[in-house]
């Protein structure tokens, strides 16, 4: 009863939490998604036009583009004539000011020189003079103009015609008579009494501008009810964009309300929703593995959610492109990880999702799916650098070919073709490459192992691989063989070979502890003949417990920790076990003090390891190697395991283990190097035999 409680509490919690997945990964998709108010098409100039028939069902006028405002605006600001307040006191304190400092005359020279100035800044003055920045403004162009309001009257006065303060200083030494003793005044530091005294008028300049630009018609024609706008397949031009356009702005201007947009976002979750739950129904229906490992779905679901988001980003801002993302990523790093089929679903899956926010689906659909379906084609496993420039070329390849063969069927004039998206298409290719560096951080968030990390797990140049051949070496050395024997037995049943000869290396590394209590180690010393049957097996047992120690100390991935947990599942140590059974026959034996911890194999690759590991193990005790007792010996081992129920928990078939036994036997023969046997000769026949075949 409780473990049927059990069962269903495990049950209905593994359910509520796939479901929260789901509308999780479709209220952050629907949150992103760009929101169109109003009637919307998708069209752009020179393209064909994919509805049918469009006819106006009110008259609406047709705007102009924006760009051709801003040209209209910029012609009529050119011609803008900004106003400035004369300040007349500006011009009475400062020329008061300079009379006063230089009551006495100016040294050096007559008194005369004094009255003479001031007549000149008063011509200045008189002329109208601006701060430096505003007159360089303006300057730009000679023939500009501005109003100068001198009390209720307003006069057109020419840039060329004022001063700047800077230009005002220069024009006193203009005069004949002051330019000879410029050396003289400039010690007076005249620039002190010049300051501009035409101020710029914010509010009746702005007023005055925005007057003028509401003059600018924003409507270029008129459109009638009932006229016929464009029809479906006629090529877009320049005036019916301009229509379509101005179509749209009206329409939301007309009718754009809040339950528009309320319809636009259930729309949108359910198009979302939809396509997540057949996914979901995908994974639950043919993929139940992935469906019940928490770190499969997340990063699947993480691939779905990403890249729409990524979309919906660009297209709201209008950054570049779409088609520089690599969709292609998600499906090539599935395939390392899963399977080829669970790839192009998801890949199928975001692609849609991705199409309710770009412009043009149909296009965007098509590209997308022949760039998926060419990087799954064309990477089986991602193990170098090599393979992922090959696929992102074969990718941009195929998108390349893929839109330019639309573009032959909806335009027949080569000249006429977009180039620009080959370009894109080529960054495409280039950011696929990432796929390489990023595999590490997929590995670190979801648990995966690629076989990059196998390829550099295998090296038994470094890490603990080097310690053990240096600490054991025939532990090493039966590693290496056990990882053979493994891999070959892989390849003949199509497991993961690269993955079972990584964990055959790591299988024993807990025999580094105390290497001489194993054989393969030992040179004509048995310490074990010194212990009791229970001690030597505890000895023999720890090396797992050491393995895993090791493991966790050199951070080794869980999937590798796994083979040295389980390639003695929960057997026992037979060699003592039998030798202290035999040695008190009638005691009631603990097993446990014997057995190993388990657990058994739960996946193929685990339970050809413990095949491998034990044949391999026990062939060197044999006493004569012929075809018959290899045979003998792997049929009994094999059939053991089966018999004792290791193989119950890992999916492995009787087929599956008939080929293990055919790869072990053939193996071993040839390891061996069994021969025939050789025939007698008759009495009397002086032929010698001396080869050996």
């Amino acid at each position: 009863m409780n473990i049927f409680r059990k069962n269903k509490d495990f049950y209905w919690r593994n359910l509520l939490t796939r479901t929260a997945l789901v509308v999780v990964t479709v209220a952050i998709i629907s949150w992103f998604l760009p929101r169109n108010e109003g009637q919307q098409f998708r069209y752009d100039i020179g393209k064909p036009w994919m509805y049918g028939a469009f006819i106006a069902k009110f008259d609406f006028p047709v705007y102009k583009t924006d760009e051709t405002i801003k040209r209209e605006r910029d012609s009529l600001m050119r011609i803008f004539q900004p106003y400035y307040n004369y300040n007349p006191l500006v011009e009475n304190r400062l020329i008061s000011k300079f009379k006063d400092d230089f009551k006495e005359g100016i040294p050096g020279l007559p008194k005369e020189y004094v009255d003479i100035i001031a007549n000149r800044l008063h011509h200045i003055y008189e002329a109208g003079i601006l701060n430096t920045p505003e007159y360089n403004q303006y300057a730009k162009d000679s023939s500009n103009t501005i109003r100068v309001i001198i009390g209720k009257q307003a006069q057109n006065r020419q840039i060329k015609s004022l001063y700047s303060t800077l230009s005002a200083y220069e024009m006193l030494f203009h005069d004949n008579l002051l330019n000879k003793q410029r050396a003289i005044l400039q010690q007076c530091n005249l620039n002190n009494y010049i300051a501009a005294n035409l101020n710029y008028d914010k509010v009746k300049s702005m007023t005055e501008q925005d007057e003028l630009l509401s003059s600018i018609p924003l409507a270029s024609g008129m459109v009638m009810s009932g006229q016929k706008i464009i029809d479906r397949g006629e090529i877009i031009d320049d005036y019916a964009y301009r229509v379509l356009n101005s179509f749209e702005k009206e329409m939301k201007r007309r009718s754009a309300t809040k339950a528009e947009l309320t319809t636009t976002v259930i729309g949108q979750i359910l198009f979302v929703l939809i396509l997540v739950i057949l996914f979901t129904m995908f994974l639950a229906l043919f993929r139940k593995d992935y469906f019940e490992k928490p770190r499969s779905i997340t990063m699947l679901y993480t691939m779905i959610t990403i890249f729409p988001i990524l979309v919906s980003l660009m297209m709201q801002h209008n950054i570049l492109s779409v088609y520089i993302i690599p969709f292609a990523m998600a499906p090539i790093f599935i395939r390392v990880f899963m399977d080829s089929r669970t790839a192009f679903i998801t890949h199928v899956t975001m692609i849609l999702i991705c199409a309710a926010a770009v412009k043009y689906q149909y296009e965007f659909i098509i590209v997308q799916l022949v760039a998926g379906l060419a990087a799954i084609y064309s990477l089986r496993e991602l193990s170098s650098r090599a393979q992922v420039i090959k696929t992102a070329l074969l990718v941009t390849m195929a998108s390349a070919a893929v839109y330019f063969a639309m573009q032959l069927m909806q335009n027949n004039d080569l000249m006429k073709l977009d180039r620009s998206m080959y370009i894109h298409f080529t960054v495409n290719g280039v950011f696929l490459l990432l796929a390489y560096p990023l595999m590490y951080l997929i590995e670190k968030l979801f648990g995966f192992v690629s076989n990059v990390t196998l390829f550099e797990l295998s090296n038994t140049n470094k890490g603990l691989l080097r310690n053990l051949s240096e600490i054991a070496p025939g532990t090493f050395q039966h590693s290496i063989t056990v990882g053979n024997l493994a891999a070959e037995i892989a390849n003949r049943i199509e497991a993961n070979s690269l993955l079972v000869r990584t964990g055959a290396l790591y299988h024993d590394i807990g025999k580094m502890s105390n290497p001489v209590f194993f054989t393969e180690n030992q040179a004509g010393v048995n310490p074990h003949e010194r212990m009791t049957e229970q001690e030597s097996a505890q000895i023999i047992i720890n090396h797992v417990y050491e393995g895993l120690k090791l493991a966790e100390k050199f951070n080794i991935p869980t999937i590798i920790k796994n083979f040295i947990t389980t390639h003695h599942g929960t057997g026992i140590a037979k060699y003592f076990y039998i030798k202290y059974k035999n040695k008190h026959p009638d005691e009631d034996i603990d097993i446990s003090q014997f057995q190993y911890p388990g657990p058994n194999p739960f996946t193929r690759e685990q339970a050809i390891l413990m095949m491998a590991d034990t044949v391999e193990a026990a062939s060197r005790s044999l006493t004569e190697y012929t075809e018959e007792s290899i045979t003998n010996l792997v049929n009994k081992l094999i059939d053991s395991q089966v018999s004792e129920g290791f193989f119950k928990e890992c999916p492995i078939t009787f087929r599956d283990i008939a080929l293990a036994k055919t790869v072990l036997i053939g193996r071993l023969k040839s390891i061996y190097h069994t021969r025939i046997s050789y025939p007698e000769l008759n009495h009397g026949n002086d032929i010698t035999v001396s080869e050996h075949i």
